[in-house]
Order: C-alpha cells, then structure tokens, then sequence
C-alpha cells in the first residue's frame, strides 16, 4: 500500500492580481472514492490560470486555490472504485470530464488553513484528482509533451475538428497565437484550410504559428489587423475566425469579416462585464458565433489519436514547448509569459521530491523521475 506523503510544494493563489505563494502544504490523509495520487512530473502554464490571477471572471470565491489544469505524471495509488488507471500507469491530466468516477475535491491545508483545488491541480509536486481528469498514456510516452495533451493540443484541435468544424479549402483567422493559437493553426493545416492567417502582437509567436502552418502572419501592433486580413481574403470574405484573446473589440472585428454563412469561435474569455456588440439578424441567416469549452474534447477518446499523430510525425509539439522553468521561478514565467518574451507553451519541471515518504514504492517513482529527466536532457539536445 503506498503511503499519501505529508506535504508537497505548490503554488497557492492567495489574492487575485498578486504573486504566486510557493510553499510546502499538506496532503490529505486518505483517498476518497473516486480519487487518484499522482506524482506530477510536468505542468503546462495555460493562458486561463493568467486569467484566474487576475480574477477575469470576478470574484472568486475559492481562495485560497491551487491552480494548473494540464500536466503528466505516474499514478501513486488509487482510491475505492478507480477502475480505468492503476498505481504506475503514466497519465495526462486534463481539466476536461472524461470516463470514470468525478470524486469529491480534495482538501489540502498550510498554516492552518484550508486550500481548495478542484477535481485537478497541477502547480503541484503531486495531486490528488479525480479519476475523470486523467487518461493512462503509454509507458514510454515524452512526459513533457504529453502535458501539452491536458489542454493546449486537445482544445486547439478541438476547436477545428468539433466548434468550427473547418472544412477543406476554408480560410481561417487565428487571432492570438499562444499554446492553444499554435495548436488551432496546426490543426487548421492538417484538415489543408487555405490561407491560415495568424494574427498576434510578438514576432516570436508569429514565427512559431509559421512554424505550424500559417500560410500569412500579422502583426496587430504594427499593422491595422482588420486591414490586412480584408486584404489577404479579399471580396469572397472569411469563412473561420478565432479568437483566444477574448477582447470585445477583436470579436467583434471578426464577427464583421466573416461571410454571411461564416463562423466566429471564441476561445478566449471577455473579463467579467466586458460585452460585446453585434448586429444579430445575421445569426437568424446562417452566420455563426459560438462558445468553445476546451474544443468539446473527450479526453480518453482523443488524446490516443492525437497522441497517435504525433508518434508518426503528423503534427509538431517539441517545437511548442520554447521554456522551462520549476516551481522556485514560477512567477517569473508567469510574467515573461505576460510580456511575450516567452513564445511557445512554457513547462513546469517538478523536482524529483526531497520530502521524506514512508514508501519503497514513492522512492522508486523519485528515481523514475531522475530518469525522466535524464531522458530530456537528450532530447531536447535531439530537437
């Protein structure tokens, strides 16, 4: 039986608009129905944690939280009724419902306090999630890529395959090219969109989106955006246009450059009271504007397959990850994120864990994770 350990490092949301609070809290005592302990080796930093920092969606009332919703990691031991993964298995963590059990939220505590999570959190040495946000991948799987199948590749892609439903030939707007922009942009290239347009305010993203398949890129603080698209597109207007910033203006702007039977997907979330303003006869004659929640990804069902894409070379993800950092620099990151000096996806690397647990089986995961990062240490001197 492996012993749940005492206390972890994280990263604690305390107030919103402030700095990250890394310190050791404690664990739970015990798994609950439902629940599963995994030892987090990688973390993606997703734009929507930016948001929660920041209280995009106004109050909130979990605080204090951990946050993190993609990641990969060794499942350490299961609770009553898990059936789907086993103590062992290397799993994506996802914040998307998927099959099993959705457990109760566990409840970690620092200084006396209690410190809320959610069904997943993965700023964090380990975990405790429920068993719907994670799916067993194989054992030889690249961990750190496939933290990028929690959130960044699974809603990019689903946002083309299952929200905008692009079709062959269609020309597609990609406005905001971050983890999940990249992954829109490569998706829109595989399903052979024509032009991919990508649209950001940093030259680093606009040449990472090249990378993956734009075919023309803008840059909004150069150039009138609005402008230069209508340019690109000419009169026979655009079929797609998605936006990951969620700033009115720009939704707003794609809403006009679509054709009448033309879609806006939104991917980015407007704060809180930040409304947008559109003339709505045209949705009554077939133009389209929707919400996108993670791309409509099933996580067990899509993750092999996009898994599958990656292991024959269909689709690039080393190229998307351009910095690491560890939980000691996090705030750091979070703000070279903000200021895009970091282009790509940036990745948490947990430390092998320096806490004292009761367990031969948790020691044998440590020296897995020395092997782990041994293991990208070549590869990325490969790529």
């Amino acid at each position: 039986m492996t012993t749940i350990p005492k206390t972890m490092q994280a990263a604690i949301l305390t107030e919103l608009r402030a700095p990250l609070v890394i310190t050791e809290i404690t664990l739970p005592p015990i798994l609950a129905v439902g629940q599963v302990l995994v030892k987090v080796h990688y973390s993606g930093i997703c734009g929507s944690q930016l948001g929660e920092i920041d209280g995009a969606k106004g109050e909130d009332k979990f605080l204090p939280h951990l946050l993190g919703h993609e990641g990969s990691g060794t499942v350490l031991a299961i609770g009553p009724g898990v059936r789907h993964v086993k103590p062992d298995d290397k799993v994506v963590l996802h914040w998307r419902k998927s099959q099993g059990i959705e457990s109760e939220t566990p409840s970690y505590s620092w200084e006396g306090r209690k410190v809320n999570a959610g069904w997943i959190a993965t700023f964090n040495e380990y975990a405790i999630v429920s068993e719907n946000r994670v799916t067993k991948i194989p054992a030889d799987s690249d961990l750190a890529v496939a933290a990028l199948f929690g959130c960044a590749v699974t809603t990019g892609f689903g946002v083309i395959e299952n929200n905008a439903k692009v079709r062959i030939g269609e020309s597609v707007v990609v406005f905001g090219a971050g983890g999940i922009g990249l992954n829109i942009v490569q998706a829109a290239a595989l399903v052979s969109a024509y032009p991919i347009i990508a649209v950001d305010l940093h030259d680093n993203k606009l040449e990472l989106a090249k990378a993956m398949g734009a075919t023309h890129l803008i840059n909004s603080s150069k150039q009138d955006a609005q402008k230069a698209i209508a340019d690109i597109i000419g009169t026979s207007g655009l079929d797609v246009f998605v936006d990951n910033t969620g700033v009115p203006a720009i939704i707003e702007m794609g809403y006009q450059l679509i054709k009448p039977q033309g879609r806006v997907t939104l991917v980015g979330v407007p704060r809180k009271g930040n409304n947008i303003n559109i003339y709505s006869l045209p949705l009554h004659f077939g133009k389209g504007l929707s919400g996108s929640h993670g791309g409509d990804t099933i996580p067990h069902q899509d993750i092999p397959r996009y898994q599958q894409l990656f292991n024959t070379g269909r689709i690039k993800l080393r190229e998307l990850i351009t910095d690491f950092c560890s939980l000691d620099n996090l705030n750091e990151a979070i703000a070279n994120i903000r200021s895009g000096k970091i282009g790509g996806r940036c990745i948490i690397r947990m430390s092998e864990g320096s806490h004292s647990l009761c367990s031969k089986e948790i020691l044998r995961c440590a020296q897995d994770d020395r092997d782990f990062a041994q293991d990208d240490k070549i590869k990325l001197a490969l790529y």
